[in-house]
């Protein structure tokens, strides 16, 4: 477990609760190490993790993440100081993220509902816009330059677009691949050429390809015509965000990162942030931890125990009896938590 920062540590331990309920009623232990690493590790040490951090998350089975972020620490210290470096020397090339919305929440958008909302985006996560090349020259004068360049690889690109396909498979069997090819002539241009080359290899799934400012449209205006949407790391970084405010919000966005077939751990966490503002008050919406920790179980080959934790999200938020202020409710993280842990025990959640 790396609670992290701000409602880190809180929507983790509320997580890990829910966990623990369904390990037990499926017969097995979960066995946590409580990592502190992050904004305050940093403040102590100069670095958000220690250096030997890769070689002890190896050891794990799975990494339990809440958030990194500090108003007093730059995004840019936290980010590249500890998630994209375990991110990027694991090589958790899969980043994969839900966007559901659940009956009895209310989602922004007009005359859309639960048929119309349900699919996986899957965002290449190891390379890309944030692959970290680049640099400043000439800092503090005039003519300073900054320089970013975008990595994509053949491996990488065709990877992350196999997996898409092989998810799609399991699916409703359309693949919609997000890129910007009419601007960004060689990358884009390229990832079309090596996910079309894939394609061949999957004639029972239909490809569908869209620039990214046309998803981003669509997801507001047609989102059911999505089932699996793969893009670069920063395309599916975005439009993400925006998947997550369509079905309710920030605080029910789950994601896990994953190397398939690597021996290294997935990492699963929320997306919704440190969320400074509300730290300590006691309202974080546990659900994202809650959901990417059922992401998690499936991955240690727990599936009715993941299946079981899907199951109590849903009957809660169907019940509409207990919601946090960000659902429209006013309870707290610790009443939200226990009626999610009193599901998971229910009789009827099997």
């Amino acid at each position: 477990m790396i609670p992290g920062d701000g409602v880190g540590t809180e929507v983790v331990e509320a997580g890990l609760l829910v966990l623990r309920a369904a390990a037990e009623r499926h017969g097995f232990v979960l066995a946590t190490d409580e990592l502190p690493w992050g904004s305050e590790h940093y403040r102590q040490t100069g670095a958000m993790m220690p250096a030997s951090a890769i070689d002890v998350l190896r050891g794990y089975d799975a990494i339990y993440l809440g958030a990194v972020g500090s108003p007093d620490v730059r995004d840019d210290v936290t980010l590249w100081g500890l998630l994209l470096p375990i991110r990027q020397v694991l090589d958790q090339y899969v980043n994969l993220r839900p966007v559901r919305l659940m009956p009895g929440v209310e989602g922004p958008l007009r005359e859309k509902g639960p048929e119309d909302i349900e699919m996986v985006c899957v965002r290449e996560n190891s390379e890309g816009e944030y692959s970290g090349v680049g640099g400043r020259v000439h800092q503090g004068l005039s003519h300073e330059v900054g320089i970013q360049t975008d990595v994509f690889t053949r491996e990488g690109v065709e990877r992350i677009a196999r997996h898409a396909f092989e998810l799609a498979r399991t699916r409703r069997g359309k693949l919609t691949s997000v890129t910007k090819s009419n601007a960004g002539r060689h990358a884009f241009v390229f990832w079309d050429d090596v996910v079309a080359s894939v394609a061949t290899d999957y004639p029972d799934v239909e490809l569908e390809r869209v620039l990214v400012d046309a998803a981003a449209a669509y997801l507001v205006t047609r989102p059911e015509s999505f089932d699996v949407v793969v893009g670069s790391n920063l395309f599916m970084d975005v439009l993400t965000d925006l998947g997550a405010a369509i079905q309710g919000g920030m605080g029910l966005a789950a994601s896990a990162n994953l190397n398939p077939g690597g021996d290294v751990p997935g990492m699963f966490e929320p997306v919704h942030g440190s969320a400074p503002d509300i730290a300590g008050t006691g309202v974080a919406n546990p659900i994202g931890a809650v959901w990417a920790g059922s992401m998690m179980l499936d991955d240690l080959g727990e599936a009715d125990a993941a299946a079981a934790v899907m199951r109590a999200i849903e009957d809660v938020l169907a019940a509409r009896e207990v919601r946090t202020p960000d659902l429209g409710g006013d309870a707290g993280t610790r009443e939200l938590t226990n009626a999610l842990v009193a599901a998971v025990r229910s009789p009827s959640c099997r």
